[in-house]
């Protein structure tokens, strides 16, 4: 499958699920402050998918869970922990948020997905390498819908002068 790469919000795609890159749930999500996509999603679509992604426990490095999308139109946000205990992303933890988000795709029966540069924020990743490995490992799993990589670029109600 090849990906559709595109400049923009991750909250103004047109997919039935979004995934948020995630810490691994050791520090409370009550005691960080929301980075990039997170934040975003905290603003506009609410604290109840922080609720109760906190509530499922840790989540291994590369792993992913659902959540509901709060206030967001999508069916749900899947949050990868795509970044180690010291917030940093690898090719390996890029590459195994992607499988395990696009795992939960299929299984839930979504047909179209967008996700965020995994790990190329707060995970240090430099985003040209983190798309290479990201759509590498997408290239490698069959699925019949759409999927979309957005690398943000700043508009609307969150941009900067």
């Amino acid at each position: 499958m090849e990906p559709r790469v595109v400049d923009g919000n991750l909250l103004d795609q047109d997919v039935e699920v979004i995934v948020n890159a995630w810490n691994r749930n050791l520090i409370p999500w009550w005691l960080l402050l929301p980075q990039g996509v997170s934040r975003a999603i905290k603003r506009r679509g609410g604290k109840e998918p922080f609720r109760e992604v906190g509530r499922r426990g840790m989540i291994p490095l590369g792993g992913a869970v659902e959540t509901s999308a709060g206030r967001l139109p999508f069916k749900g946000i899947i949050h990868v922990a795509g970044i180690s205990l010291l917030w940093r992303s690898s090719e390996w933890s890029v590459r195994e948020s992607v499988r395990n988000a696009m795992d939960i795709t299929r299984r839930r029966g979504y047909r179209s997905i967008a996700f965020p540069l995994i790990g190329a924020g707060s995970g240090g990743g430099k985003a040209d390498q983190v798309l290479e490995w990201m759509r590498g490992e997408l290239q490698s799993i069959e699925f019949d819908g759409t999927v979309v990589i957005v690398r943000y670029k700043p508009t609307g109600e969150f941009s900067r002068p």
